[in-house]
Formats: structure tokens, C-alpha cells, sequence
């Protein structure tokens, strides 16, 4: 499992021009599931974006995580960060899970998700997405579980 996470002040995300799910202040995570992905996968990914420091403490370091400054969390699936882009010109997705298991197992990273932090929002799974955010810092980082 693959997680972009990113910093945000703020982020949405429009589906045929309905919000679909938008925070506030905290992390939007853009997650892609790959082949042998499991439920081991989603609970170790979830641990992981509900407890990285990324948020600054009183003396303005990266100390703080998700569930210490109860920011929101926007979890958008996007199967293409599993890309295979080492050769030619078109990405190859050979190494994305299948849609079935994508959406299974990014299905089950929200439902632990919600479970574990008061404020969670989601994309739209296999949805054409429209993806707003206000980067803080920037602050991105890749996880893979």
C-alpha cells in the first residue's frame, strides 16, 4: 500500500461537481493499493497516518501527529501512484491491485480510519475526481506499508 500524504490548511475533493469530502486543517493522503495487499497493509497505513509527525509543536518541529492536533484526514483512492514508470513514455499499471482489491482494501483504511479519528473524509472510489488543496509548508511525504 502506497499513501502521498500531504500537509494541507485545507483540501476537497468534487465528484460531478458535488463535494464528495473536504477538511479543514490536516492530511490529505492520496492511497493506492498494490497486488498482495491486505488487511495487515490497511491497519499498519492507518497507524501510520494517524500517528507520523508531520505537525508543528510549540517550537515550530515536525513533533506532532494526526491524532495529537485532530486535524481532519481525506483519504482519495488513486490507483495511479502504483504506476510502473521505469521505461518508455506510458505508465504501466501492471503493479496497481486489481479494482476489486483496491477498492476492498481502501474501503476497509477508511473503515479503521473512521474506527480510530473523529474526522474523516473520503474520495470517491473509481470516480473521475476534481482534487483542491492548500499545501502547508509544502509538506508531502510517500509511505509505503
Amino acid at each position: 500500500m502506497i499513501a502521498l500524504l500531504q500537509r494541507v490548511t485545507s483540501a476537497s475533493v468534487t465528484v460531478d461537481g458535488e463535494t464528495a469530502g473536504a477538511i479543514d486543517a490536516g492530511l490529505l493522503v492520496l492511497v493506492a493499493v498494490e497486488p498482495g495487499d491486505g488487511g495487515t497493509q490497511a491497519q499498519r497505513m492507518c497507524e501510520r497516518l494517524l500517528g507520523y509527525r508531520v505537525f508543528p509543536d510549540h517550537a515550530d518541529r515536525m513533533n506532532l501527529s494526526l491524532a495529537d492536533t485532530g486535524g481532519g484526514l481525506l483519504l482519495v483512492p488513486q490507483f495511479t501512484l502504483a504506476a510502473d514508470t521505469r521505461k518508455g513514455m506510458r505508465p504501466s499499471f501492471t503493479t496497481a491491485a486489481s479494482p476489486e482489491e483496491g477498492r476492498r482494501w481502501f474501503e476497509r483504511l477508511v473503515e479503521l480510519a473512521r474506527a480510530a479519528h473523529p474526522r474523516v473524509a473520503t474520495g470517491r472510489f473509481g470516480a473521475h475526481m476534481q482534487v483542491l488543496l492548500i499545501n502547508d509548508g509544502p509538506v508531502t511525504f510517500m509511505l509505503r506499508v
